[in-house]
């Protein structure tokens, strides 16, 4: 990367996604604000990044990312030509493109960036836990694309997520697991609060509940060597009031149900990206 570059990096989008990296980035043994850059259309986020974080922000795309060794592209999947569009002609070749706009490949993002160079993309696919720090992100290289650009992507979003590294064609399905995941995990916390309200709990009771039984044991199954299904048969006593639970959900086939959703999930991800 050209070291005369101003900026780390620049988001072009300053969005809520782009404002959680931002986040992370700045936390401590981070960057500096005056590393970074931003761009986007709307006057509100540009005073943000520039008064909450220190970071100067662009009205036009291009002035934030000729001066950056890196760009995060971060708006919505069918603005990529009009983000892109004229952005190759001012861009150093030697600037590293990430992507986290869903559906949108790598290919896609070179041609529009045009004038036949080798353009190093990473797409990337992270999700809304990034805004609380607890977020987890899949990157795969494109192209052109380095072992050094995926250890540079890395470092961008460590500080707010957990990072895997994978190819392309498996973007689909982490967008079906952890990109749309979150809604999954919303879906269920709505459910025990409304069992707990329906069994005489009150709302504020049963809705802490939920939240901490779901936050503590994704934590515990994450810290724990033991698998999932291990942990789930410890909780479960023989004729107790788990396994009436789990047998009542295995009789509504609530597991193949759930591996269903997410193979529909993973299908519509293909679909959309058809369109790109």
């Amino acid at each position: 990367m050209l070291q005369t570059m101003p900026y780390d990096l620049a988001f072009l989008g300053a969005g809520n996604m782009a404002e959680a990296i931002a986040r992370g980035l700045l936390g401590p043994g981070g960057y500096a604000p005056e590393a970074l850059a931003a761009s986007d259309v709307s006057p509100d986020r540009r005073r943000l990044f520039e008064t909450t974080f220190k970071i100067k922000a662009f009205e036009n795309n291009v002035d934030a990312a000729v001066d950056s060794q890196a760009i995060l592209l971060a708006t919505k999947p069918q603005q990529v030509e009009s983000l892109l569009a004229g952005l190759g002609e001012k861009m150093s070749e030697k600037t590293l493109i990430i992507s986290i706009m869903a559906g949108v490949s790598t290919r896609t993002i070179e041609t529009a960036l045009g004038l036949g160079r080798p353009w190093r993309v990473v797409r990337t696919m992270p999700n809304t836990p990034v805004l609380v720090g607890m977020g987890a992100v899949a990157i795969a290289p494109g192209k052109f694309a380095t072992k050094p650009d995926l250890a540079a992507t890395r470092k961008f979003f460590e500080p707010a997520a957990v990072v895997v590294e994978t190819t392309e064609d498996k973007l689909d399905a982490v967008t079906a697991l952890s990109g749309s995941g979150p809604a999954y995990v919303f879906y269920l916390i709505e459910q025990m609060t409304a069992a707990g309200v329906e069994l005489g709990l009150p709302p504020d009771q049963a809705d802490l509940l939920a939240k901490q039984t779901v936050l503590g044991s994704a934590t515990m199954a994450k810290l724990s060597t033991e698998t999932p299904s291990e942990l789930r048969r410890r909780v479960t006593s023989p004729n107790g009031t788990t396994q009436a639970a789990i047998e009542s959900m295995q009789a509504a086939n609530v597991g193949p149900s759930i591996r269903i959703a997410i193979a529909a999930a993973c299908a519509r991800s293909v679909e959309l990206g058809k369109t790109r």
